[in-house]
């Protein structure tokens, strides 16, 4: 199948190998693109003493980028979402990695299972911008007290329209895999005419959870096929398997 990515470059590479082994033809189309705020991120690890947490590998490769600065706290406990971010927090030094394999919300539910790794002291959260509130809203139903720190942000890309209409008019593309809500509602602003809707209604439309499905325009929405966990591997299984799309 020919698939589009949506991921900032780094992560649609990733995944683009991942498809390719697959046997589908990955099409590259990133929406967003990280900012690293390196000196928010060094202040937070200088002002804290206790776990950290990070719901995106962004974090990681933030934290990654502090080189030597980062030696002095790679003991200290990271929790985070997803088994790739947790080997990425291993593979940069970092001794007591532990994660959820699910979303921001089962993450938080992991730390209050683990509290005693807080040592009563404030989490600190290593977040992007924009980022979903399930984390956060979970942490504070636990009464777990966090600090939380924007280490980065997305700001947007915006592909020529000549490279939206070759992807998704002038050649038969079969699916768009979603992994945020906010690159989902960024799309579909970008293809709001009626002949992008003509071929959307022939692709499958993979989300990585039911919010970024809810972000989908309500006319694509019956498009939209969730993975039963917000992984990408469940996500990436769910390519090929689907029904074909009735109209």
């Amino acid at each position: 199948m020919r698939v589009i990515l949506t991921r900032p470059a780094h992560s649609n590479e990733r995944t683009a190998r991942k498809l390719t082994a697959l046997g589908h033809e990955p099409l590259l189309l990133p929406l967003t693109e990280p900012v690293h705020d390196l000196d928010a991120a060094l202040r937070a690890l200088a002002q804290s003493r206790g776990a950290l947490a990070v719901t995106s590998a962004e974090a990681i490769r933030v934290l990654e980028a502090l080189g030597s600065e980062l030696t002095r706290h790679l003991q200290r406990p990271l929790f985070a979402v997803g088994r790739s971010t947790a080997d990425h927090a291993a593979g940069i030094g970092f001794a007591n990695a532990f994660r959820s394999d699910g979303d921001g919300s089962e993450l938080a539910d992991l730390i209050d299972r683990q509290r005693a790794l807080l040592a009563g002291l404030p989490l600190t959260y290593l977040a992007g911008w924009p980022r979903a509130e399930g984390f956060e809203a979970r942490l504070q139903e636990h009464g777990i007290a966090v600090t939380t720190v924007e280490a980065y942000r997305m700001r947007d890309v915006n592909p020529a329209e000549e490279v939206l209409r070759r992807l998704f008019i002038e050649q038969k593309t079969d699916a768009v895999l979603l992994y945020s809500s906010y690159a989902t509602t960024r799309l579909f602003g970008l293809l709001a005419l009626p002949e992008f809707e003509t071929s959307l209604r022939s692709m499958h439309l993979y989300c990585l959870s039911e919010q970024i499905a809810a972000a989908v325009p309500p006319a694509l929405r019956p498009r939209a096929i969730v993975a039963a966990k917000p992984t990408e591997e469940c996500l990436l299984g769910l390519i090929g398997k689907s029904a074909p799309l009735q109209f």
